[in-house]
């Protein structure tokens, strides 16, 4: 199992990224996928999950109507567009595959190496 996070970067406040996760080892759309990330000195907090097919997704409050998450299973990758960048949205972001298919549980069986986002101005 391989995860493999990218679009990281420096972005004003108010600014847009869109970071992906190509997986691979696992049959991707059997699985439901989350994305977390981790603040410098933080703890990881969870920021969002989507159904294995892709029709159900769950948000953290803190990111709710800013942050989309998606998936292409055909192509093997997660995605999550993140709008309206706070400074407080800098932190490692990280996908993890979810082996429980229950992400009110946040039990993650494997994690990508994590992408970088920092907003400043």
């Amino acid at each position: 199992v391989q995860l493999v996070e990218s679009g990281g970067g420096l972005v004003h406040p108010g600014g847009s990224l869109r970071l992906s996760c190509a997986a691979s080892g696992f049959t991707f759309s059997n699985y439901y996928m989350n994305w977390v990330r981790q603040a410098p000195g933080k703890g990881r907090e969870w920021v969002s999950a989507i159904d294995s097919g892709g029709g159900y997704t769950y948000y953290a409050d803190s990111v709710k109507g800013r942050f989309t998450i998606s998936r292409d299973n055909a192509k093997n990758t997660l995605y999550l567009q993140m709008n309206s960048l706070k400074p407080e949205d800098t932190a490692q972001y990280f996908c993890a595959r979810d082996p429980l298919a229950r992400p009110m549980l946040r039990e993650y069986d494997y994690w990508g190496q994590g992408t970088q986002v920092t907003v400043s101005s």
